[in-house]
């Protein structure tokens, strides 16, 4: 025991002289120098540079203090001793005469206070509602057209079906004006032809003055949920077209056109024959009832107009009293002789179509194509009517056969024009003795082709 004593009394007696040091070196440097009177702490005393000319490099003293390492010991080690500060190693009274320095004590690495790191958890948390939004957003409207495919394709075919009850079937006004009707030859054959699920169509002929005639239900596209949305945005209707197709010796020089007055002026710039053959009639004939003021007529004479648009017609449909009642579904009667297409003499309704629970409200306009058919097909101009509407297709024929040689005309210039092009560009590849070789042909040529002098 007491061999171990002396280091152990050594380094307490150290740590003793250390403390001391501690407590009066403090007080001594706040009483001896005037800037340090009333501070608590000598490091946080800001000392301007400005006020010495030089700046001498003092080295701070350095205490080194030697231990031994003493022996192995049951008793537990004493504490490590508490760090000095560096103002308290400055003795005021040593180094008389040199500056002051401003001793700035930074904390060490361990006390710096740090930002914390943002973790995993501190990131707000998704509902697995907002995770799988975009999958739960296209499965709905998948599902969504799915259903749509199927209601509108349904809805479609319930209007043609409640059309062809009613108009196509035994007894019908269809049935009993045509011989057949049909998609094809024979008994078996279907009354409709679907081509989209939005078109379908329907035939029928064995009728007097026409060849027959064929019907084209236009519907909306119900069965498409992008389609469907904007026509209920721009209010589109289901439409029937017929176009009855005329026998050559079954139609005189027609050009006559009615039609509610915004499609009038639509037809009069989309439809040929009514640019070259008709105008606009603000007429009104004298003695006798006419149109619905909500209509328009495109005629190509005044004597057309009033012989084909009857009493008959008047008090059916196109009257005013008639048109407020059946008229909401009419839409235009265009008949023509001068018509472009394969077929030229042609009689073409266009209707809407009504619910399939009110599809009798268009029974008095289908009842217009057979009673058309036979009115047009016995009609016969009177002799100045018909000098004048010569005249017209003469007229007529001429400029097609005149706009044809233009074109024909058009199209060699520019097939020339083609040809030059290439010939130029195969001239651009050719090397000097290919052009050289190419011209003396073209010399040679040209001296075979001239006749030969005539000698005297």
């Amino acid at each position: 025991m007491m061999a171990h004593s002396p280091p152990i009394a050594g380094g307490l007696l150290l740590l003793l002289v250390l403390l001391g040091a501690a407590i009066h070196i403090p007080r001594c440097l706040l009483a001896a120098h005037p800037h340090f009177e009333g501070l608590d702490d000598a490091s946080d005393a800001v000392i301007d540079d400005d006020h010495f000319d030089y700046e001498p490099s003092i080295p701070s003293p350095v205490i080194s203090v030697s231990y031994h390492e003493p022996p192995s010991d049951p008793s537990p080690p004493p504490p490590p001793p508490s760090p000095i500060a560096e103002s308290e190693l400055w003795d005021e009274d040593e180094f008389e005469g040199i500056p002051i320095l401003n001793f700035i004590s930074y904390p060490p690495d361990g006390d710096r206070v740090q930002a914390p790191a943002p973790s995993p958890s501190d990131a707000p948390e998704r509902s697995p509602w907002f995770t799988y939004s975009i999958e739960f957003t296209f499965t709905f409207f998948l599902i969504s057209f799915v259903i749509n495919y199927f209601d509108g394709k349904r809805k479609n075919e319930l209007i043609v079906v409640a059309w062809a009850s009613k108009f196509a079937t035994r007894d019908s006004i269809f049935s009993k004006n045509f011989s057949f009707i049909g998609a094809g030859d024979g008994n078996n054959a279907p009354y409709l032809l679907k081509e989209r699920p939005d078109v379908f169509k329907i035939w029928a002929s064995g009728r007097n003055y026409c060849k027959g005639f064929v019907a084209t239900m236009k519907l909306k596209k119900r069965h498409d949920l992008i389609s469907r949305i904007w026509d209920m945005v721009r209010l589109k209707r289901d439409t029937i077209t017929f176009e009855v197709m005329m026998k050559e010796n079954a139609m005189d020089h027609v050009v006559l056109a009615v039609a509610r007055s915004k499609a009038s002026k639509a037809m009069l710039k989309e439809e040929k024959d009514l640019q070259r053959f008709a105008n606009v009639l603000a007429w009104t004939p004298a003695g006798r009832k006419w149109v619905s003021e909500e209509l328009a007529i495109v005629a190509e004479s005044k004597e057309v107009a009033g012989d084909l648009i009857t009493e008959a017609v008047l008090d059916q449909v196109l009257g005013e009293e008639a048109f407020k009642k059946f008229g909401k579904e009419f839409i235009s009667l265009h008949f023509s002789d001068q018509y472009p297409g394969s077929h030229s003499k042609m009689l073409i309704f266009k209707f809407t179509l009504p619910d399939a629970k009110n599809m009798a409200d268009m029974t008095m306009l289908a009842s217009l194509v057979p009673y058309y058919v036979d009115l047009i097909g016995r009609y016969n101009l009177s002799s100045q009517a018909r000098s004048r509407t010569d005249a017209a297709r003469m007229k007529a024929a001429q400029d097609a056969s005149k706009e044809l040689q233009n074109a024909r005309r058009e199209a060699l210039q520019k097939q020339k024009e083609e040809k030059r092009k290439l010939m130029d560009e195969a001239d651009a590849k050719l090397t000097a003795d290919a052009i050289n070789r190419r011209l003396e042909k073209e010399r040679s040529r040209q001296k075979k082709s001239k006749p030969p002098k005539k000698m005297l």
